[in-house]
């Protein structure tokens, strides 16, 4: 699909480069996520990891797509979805493929008769699975975390064109604000959802339930792709990270140690269901806003160590996708709770390394040699070709009203 492009220009823009903090985030929330599957009681709110990446994943996948866009002046949907699977597919695969084999070897184990949850997990319809939308609803056992997953492509199935539509009708900054009114509007959804007295699992699972984290994460991208780096609105925005990330971040810290997520209905029940995945979005995007705007703040530097942002940026999915996996297998056979927990963190750290380097890597190696070469910038005489003199035109204009920062987008 093509749109109006934007000619390249040098220099970097406000969220050019990649953010290292962001992959320090990842860990961070990754590392939540496993504390809650394991020691629960110790962390009980540790599934607000799954709300980060919610809002994160919102963010990074639509300033891939705003680089995109303004480099070339379309999106290539065919090219784009490629390269999601060629990014997600291959270690769940290799998941489902290696619990699927342990269970039939050996029967007695916790990874025994998984082979009904593999075609949900791989289909990207846990989540539906979970509620029940096929017939009883499951939980998914060893892959059961396939449901964010899930969530998120059932997303990626409409946002991109959405996105590409409203950009053709609507400045960046109007398309910011519709985003942010979507958001609104499914908040409005989940409010009426638990006044009809909606199931726990369907609250938790629904794909329209977690929308508004996915596009408060758009919304901020969207933000972040008007603002030129040094202008007067990139100062003001420095001005409140100053402060609003340290809250934001502390606001969430404490969230992990301190909230349970509520079920049992009742007047909390309706609340947190109502608002509270909403609020942690927005905490999470303010947290994330401030770490792009503040790459040499104090949170910044330490979430940007190797030591954090190098297993973000490598390993966070695929330790997500074993977490669990790996706990549940230790169970009967490692009686002592923390020699458990250790046990299954350094498994899983091995078996993530091993992802990444047999099957992530070559795959997407492969994939972007073949891939890539499609998304490869066209000349403005060939833009201009295509959109009747059009694109080059209006890529001038917005550089010059400011509604796009020149440079790099991602």
């Amino acid at each position: 699909m093509s749109a109006p492009e934007r000619p390249a220009a040098p220099g970097g823009g406000l969220i050019s480069g990649r953010k290292h903090a962001l992959d320090g985030l990842r860990t961070i929330a990754v590392a939540g996520v496993f504390f809650f599957h394991t020691v629960t009681e110790l962390v009980p709110g540790g599934s607000i990891g799954v709300d980060v990446f919610f809002t994160l994943s919102g963010f990074v996948i639509t300033l891939l797509i705003m680089k995109e866009y303004l480099a070339t002046g379309r999106l290539r949907l065919g090219i784009f979805y490629a390269k999601r699977l060629a990014r997600l597919w291959p270690a769940l695969l290799a998941l489902c493929g290696v619990i699927v084999t342990v269970g039939l070897v050996f029967p007695a184990s916790k990874w025994a008769g998984q082979e009904s949850y593999v075609l949900p997990a791989v289909g990207y319809v846990m989540n539906l699975a979970r509620i029940g939308l096929f017939s009883e609803s499951i939980a998914g056992e060893t892959l059961g975390p396939a449901w964010t997953l899930a969530v998120e492509e059932q997303f990626y199935l409409v946002w991109p064109l959405l996105l590409l539509v409203l950009l053709r009708f609507w400045k960046v900054r109007t398309v910011a604000r519709i985003t942010a009114g979507l958001a609104a509007a499914f908040l409005l959804e989940r409010f009426v959802l638990v006044l009809l007295g909606a199931p726990l699992n369907r609250l938790y699972n629904g794909p329209d339930t977690r929308a508004d984290e996915l596009l408060i994460g758009c919304t901020l991208a969207l933000v972040f792709t008007t603002v030129t780096h040094g202008s007067r609105s990139h100062e003001s925005l420095r001005n409140a990270a100053r402060w609003a990330g340290p809250l934001a971040g502390t606001a969430l810290l404490a969230a992990v140690f301190l909230l349970k997520e509520p079920d049992t209905p009742g007047l909390w029940f309706s609340a947190f269901w109502t608002a509270g995945p909403t609020v942690l979005s927005l905490l999470s995007a303010v947290l994330i806003g401030s770490l792009v705007l503040q790459p040499a703040g104090f949170a910044g530097r330490v979430l940007s160590h190797p030591w954090l942002a190098g297993p973000g940026r490598d390993l966070s999915y695929a330790i997500y996708l074993w977490h669990l996996p790996v706990y549940l297998l230790l169970m009967p056979l490692v009686p002592s709770l923390w020699l458990r927990v250790a046990l299954a963190a350094a498994l899983t750290v091995l078996l993530a390394i091993a992802s990444h380097r047999l099957v992530e890597t070559p795959v997407r190696r492969w994939a972007n040699a073949r891939l890539e070469p499609a998304v490869v910038p066209s000349s403005p005489g060939r833009s201009a070709d295509h959109t009747g003199g059009r694109g080059a035109d209006r890529g001038h204009e917005l550089v010059a009203a400011g509604r796009v920062p020149a440079g790099d987008q991602a």
